[in-house]
């Protein structure tokens, strides 16, 4: 088993993440680290950014076509808001940093904070890897990721107050998973298709229906250890998960 973490994290080990602390306009300037365009807060308007780095609270609402032609870095506490019917493409890799909020893609079976707004799916893509360190959460839903997705730790702890999710819905990821260590009100990984390995360890959720693992189709192996509640079908309503290796741990009879 230590073999295959091993194994899983090398890719993401690779991957450069630059976690900075610029300041500027919103989608004007340039964060000083590392010289990206810069949205402190409010709308990013639609357009070409050669790699974007956000330094706090800001949206891309519905109807906006943003492509980002390098990173997108979302620096500590920062929140990226693309929960909308809008259009997202990265061309580089996304780094979410400690107790940032990452929202990527927006489905009729998205969890909405609120009304949602989904109308239909959107096809958010991002061509490198999504990279977190100890974020405060992810809402990624009907995206294609074609590189890794990995997120260590994070959340706000094991609690209903703040009502925190980590939804992982109906994408595409080409890589391997790896998510380990979080802890917050509920998490899913929910009919997505993933070609590498998927590992989901000790996640920790304050609602007993969380750790819902249903409907995936996984290219290598499907390991889940030591979360709780453990990994379950819960009340998703979903199917059998399908791996190409194997189902290991708490997932071994799903």
């Amino acid at each position: 088993m230590k073999a295959f973490a091993r194994i899983l994290f090398a890719g993401a080990m690779s991957i450069p993440v630059v976690l900075g602390v610029g300041v500027g306009a919103a989608h004007a300037g340039g964060g000083p680290h590392r010289h990206l365009p810069t949205c402190s807060s409010g709308n990013v308007a639609s357009g070409t950014y050669a790699g974007l780095d956000v330094t706090g609270d800001c949206t891309v609402a519905a109807g906006t076509t943003v492509a980002i032609q390098g990173d997108l870095v979302l620096d500590p506490g920062a929140t990226f808001n693309a929960f909308s019917m809008s259009t997202v493409t990265v061309t580089g890799n996304v780094a979410v940093g400690r107790g940032a909020t990452l929202w990527l893609g927006c489905t009729l079976t998205s969890i909405p904070a609120g009304p949602s707004p989904c109308t239909g799916k959107t096809n958010d893509v991002v061509e490198g890897s999504i990279v977190a360190d100890h974020p405060w959460t992810m809402y990624l839903d009907g995206d294609t990721i074609w590189g890794d997705l990995t997120s260590v730790g994070g959340g706000p702890g094991v609690t209903l107050d703040p009502y925190v999710n980590f939804p992982i819905k109906d994408n595409v990821i080409r890589g391997d998973v790896s998510i380990t260590g979080w802890q917050g009100t509920w998490f899913g990984f929910v009919r997505n298709v993933s070609f590498g390995n998927v590992l989901l360890a000790g996640i920790q959720a304050a609602d007993p229906d969380s750790t819902e693992v249903v409907t995936n189709a996984v290219g290598g192996n499907l390991v889940c250890l030591a979360n709780s509640p453990a990994a379950q079908q819960g009340d998703s309503g979903g199917f059998p998960n399908f791996a190409g290796g194997h189902k290991i741990g708490q997932c071994a009879g799903l």
